[in-house]
This record gives C-alpha cells, sequence and structure tokens, in this order.
C-alpha cells in the first residue's frame, strides 16, 4: 500500500509540470497541420516535393534493378550452362535474345564476336558489362543531384522568406513588428529544414546503392566470364553464332568475282 502511494505521488510530481505546460500550449499557441506546415514553406516546397517523389521513385526502381537476382536471373544462367554443355551456340544467343535480363544482353554481344577469337568475345564481354553499369550508375548518380539540390532549394526558400520577413519589420517599425518577425523566421526555416530531410537520405541511399551495385556488377561479369572460359574458340572461328544480316558489304566498286 505504501509503495503505490510513492508511486502514485512520484507520478502526479511529474504528470504535473507536463500538464500545466500541455494547458498553457491550448490556450496559446494553435497546432498547425501539415498542410499548414507545407503552405508556410513557400513556393520551394513544391518543388522539393518534386525531389522526394523522385528520390523515393529511384531509390524503389535502383534496388529492383541492381538485385543480383534481376541482373543475373539463375533461370538465364542455367539455360545458358545447358546450351554450352550441348555445344549449341545457335540455341544460346537465340535463348538470350528471347531475355530482357542484363545478364542476357552481355551474353550476346559475347556469343556475337565469339567467331572472332578469345580476345574479341573478352572485350565485347568487358565493354557490355560496363554499359549495363553505366546506364545504372547514371541513374544512382540523379539521387546525388537530389542531394545537393534540395538543400539549396530550401535556403533560397528560406533567403525569400526572410527577405519578405525583414521588409515587413522595416514597414511595421522595431516595437510592433519583433513578434511578426520571430514568426516569419520560424516559418521561413520551414524551408531549410525540407531541403535537409529530403537530402539526407538521398545521400545515404545513393552511397548504399553505388555499392550494391558494384556487387551485382561483379557477380554479373564473374558468371558471363566464366560461361566462355573454355570456349572451343578454334573450331568458332569465322562462326556467325548470331546469325543477324550483315549490313558491311563490299564496296561499291569492287567488282564481284564471276562465276
Amino acid at each position: 500500500m505504501k509503495n503505490t502511494i510513492q508511486k502514485g505521488v512520484y507520478a502526479a510530481l511529474v504528470l504535473l509540470p507536463m500538464t500545466a505546460f500541455g494547458a498553457e500550449a491550448k490556450a496559446g499557441v494553435t497546432k498547425k497541420t501539415l498542410i499548414d506546415t507545407y503552405l508556410e514553406g513557400g513556393w520551394v516546397m513544391h518543388l522539393l516535393l518534386l525531389f522526394s517523389i523522385g528520390m523515393v521513385w529511384l531509390i524503389i526502381d535502383i534496388w529492383l534493378r541492381t538485385n543480383s537476382k534481376k541482373m543475373t536471373p539463375q533461370e538465364d544462367v542455367t539455360m545458358a550452362q545447358d546450351l554450352f554443355r550441348a555445344g549449341d551456340y545457335v540455341g544460346a544467343y537465340q535463348a538470350m535474345k528471347a531475355s530482357f535480363s542484363p545478364f542476357a544482353e552481355v551474353m550476346r554481344a559475347g556469343l556475337g564476336s565469339v567467331g572472332y577469337g578469345k580476345e574479341a568475345t573478352e572485350d565485347a564481354l568487358y565493354s557490355t558489362v560496363e554499359k549495363v553499369n553505366s546506364t545504372l550508375q547514371t541513374r544512382i548518380n540523379y539521387l546525388s543531384v537530389i542531394g545537393v539540390c534540395a538543400p539549396m532549394i530550401g535556403l533560397l526558400g528560406t533567403v525569400g522568406g526572410m527577405k519578405g520577413a525583414f521588409g515587413s519589420l522595416g514597414t511595421a517599425g522595431l516595437s510592433s513588428g519583433v513578434g511578426e518577425l520571430a514568426g516569419h523566421i520560424g516559418e521561413v526555416l520551414v524551408a531549410t529544414a525540407t531541403g535537409l530531410l529530403v537530402a539526407i537520405p538521398a545521400f545515404m541511399a545513393f552511397y548504399f546503392l553505388r555499392n550494391k551495385l558494384q556487387g551485382a556488377v561483379h557477380h554479373l561479369h564473374e558468371e558471363t566470364e566464366h560461361l566462355f572460359r573454355n570456349a572451343p574458340y578454334d573450331y568458332l572461328k569465322d562462326a556467325d553464332v548470331g546469325q543477324e544480316e550483315t549490313y558491311a558489304a563490299l564496296p561499291n566498286w569492287v567488282q564481284a568475282p564471276e562465276g
């Protein structure tokens, strides 16, 4: 019983100041909704909203694209391995042509150059992997752009709001404008805070997804290079595995041999 009374006293002592503070807040301060806070930031909040939507979209899109299972699907790898074991390089090319994964794109490039020797095949594999990496890295770099520009846009809104706040202070006079100035300062800082709230996760996602992409690209290159490791280039010399239409004909001033 004694312990219960002590706990009740302690709770009352703790809650009393909080209750008084809450009553004072209700009496003197009007609670603002999220929309009110958004509108206080000014016109730059619309730009920051677009930045935040773009950031979320980029994070989700890049996360899905840089997934190892997306870049190097196991079903494509297994299919290519089976066709390589059977020596059906034409079938492997056609199977990879029917797929749209980065792995299939790299394999098509390698198979299309396999008739020109090992060096040409490895160059084709490497350049295509770099192309895939560059395409995804460009998307990731947009997150860095958002992370750099968002605080600047927020600061621009703050500077514009401060200009209006000091202008109202000069018009109203010092005695009547101090409270209004403080209110204006609190409002315009919303834009700066919002810019930072957009920039921080954008930079975090940029570094995380960049490292994730490096791992996925390394895995992609390793899987494709492994398939061509012991390819019989001597037997595949001058072979048109891709069987694509050739546009590079003899010059029109060269006469074809008769017969």
